[in-house]
């Protein structure tokens, strides 16, 4: 029963994404994030073990992060999927909801195609900074990230929770990633904070000896900034044994979620590839969490419940159903497989005979 369950769907679904291998593949793109940050990881992932059997040439493409995806995502020839944090969605139909016509214009016709995993929040120090947690970094200067990345949206949205009141201008500066952490080192900033899944490549690739001249801040549960702060994000653990050249104990910290986003699209060719990539993604999404960025292992294949203004591509939604009924359907069959079967009733003459076993 089993094999015929899993065997018969996956099957039919491999069946499906070999013969798209001999077609001429179809040339798409999806945006993500900096070099060293683990959006552009995670797309290159889904480009070699999703889009690849798809019969889609996914070209990965860098950019300064979710802000910036959205804008491309909605604008751009060619950009088919996009990775964006939950936040910066949220912002953009929040400005929406508020009568803003362009972000109106550019988040209403995106649909989500599943969520994808937790970011985590760097807030990092010198190593010799007197600051200790999140609640310190008030009036301090600070480096959020470049203009259209998520991060910035983090890092503006979390100070504004925290403290009630935008980042005074004289203390904002926008820079990458890596040059945050440079003028961090040499004091030209007191903060930078850094959104990026671990373990992230921008900190595993430093050199050790820049890398013991910064910290990380942790996040006090206790304090009433970090309650304000829960109202839009979620706590989390950056591990140790991420960065094991690095921490020494595990940090406390926030998360942000990541979502993995596409356009509105009727066109039938262009909805028929994206339902091919959905039954790929879900033929091979056990490769993904062998084989992809260790943030895969995080991924649950499911789609739950949206907030008021998010919605799902109904295409791609409705062949990810399917196959997360079939799984489950696998699961059942699995569990009653193992079941102990119940002994028959022996009546008292079978019991004399020596006939119940």
């Amino acid at each position: 029963m089993l094999k015929r369950l899993v065997g018969g769907w996956l099957g039919l679904a491999l069946m499906v994404v070999s013969s798209l291998a001999c077609a001429e593949p179809a040339h798409y793109k999806i945006v993500t994030g900096p070099e060293r940050g683990t959006y552009i990881q995670i797309g290159q992932d889904l480009s070699k073990w999703v889009a690849q059997p798809a019969g889609i040439d996914l070209e990965v493409v860098a950019s300064k992060g979710s802000a910036e995806n959205v804008q491309r995502m909605r604008f751009e020839p060619g950009v088919k999927l996009a990775l964006v944090q939950s936040d910066v969605y949220q912002a953009y139909i929040d400005m929406a909801n508020a009568g803003n016509a362009d972000a109106g214009t550019a988040i209403r016709p995106l649909r989500l195609i599943m969520p994808l995993y937790d970011e985590e929040i760097n807030v990092v120090v010198r190593a010799d900074s007197p600051l200790k947690t999140f609640a310190d970094i008030k009036d301090k200067s600070i480096s959020v990230g470049l203009i259209g990345s998520g991060t910035a949206q983090s890092a503006t949205t979390l100070y504004h929770l925290m403290f009630g009141q935008a980042i005074p201008e004289q203390n904002v500066q926008h820079l990458s990633n890596e040059d945050a952490l440079a003028a961090l080192i040499v004091k030209k900033v007191d903060v930078a904070i850094i959104v990026v899944g671990q373990p992230a490549k921008l900190f595993n690739d430093m050199n050790p000896e820049l890398l013991q001249q910064i910290r990380l801040l942790k996040v006090d549960q206790a304090a009433p900034e970090t309650a304000r702060a829960k109202q839009t994000y979620f706590p989390a653990t950056i591990r140790a044994t991420s960065y094991p050249n690095w921490l020494k104990e595990d940090v406390p910290t926030l998360t942000v979620k990541a979502f993995l986003v596409t356009y509105d699209y009727g066109l039938r060719d262009t909805v028929g590839n994206l339902n091919h990539f959905a039954d790929s993604l879900c033929a091979n999404f056990d490769n993904l969490q062998e084989h992809g960025h260790p943030k895969w292992k995080q991924v649950k294949l499911e789609l739950p419940t949206l907030v008021r203004g998010w919605k799902y591509y109904s295409p791609v939604e409705k062949h990810l159903r399917a196959c997360l009924a079939n799984k489950s359907a696998a699961i059942n069959a699995t569990a009653a497989q193992a079941a102990p079967k119940p002994r028959p009733t022996c009546s008292d003459q079978e019991r004399l005979l020596l006939l119940c076993k």
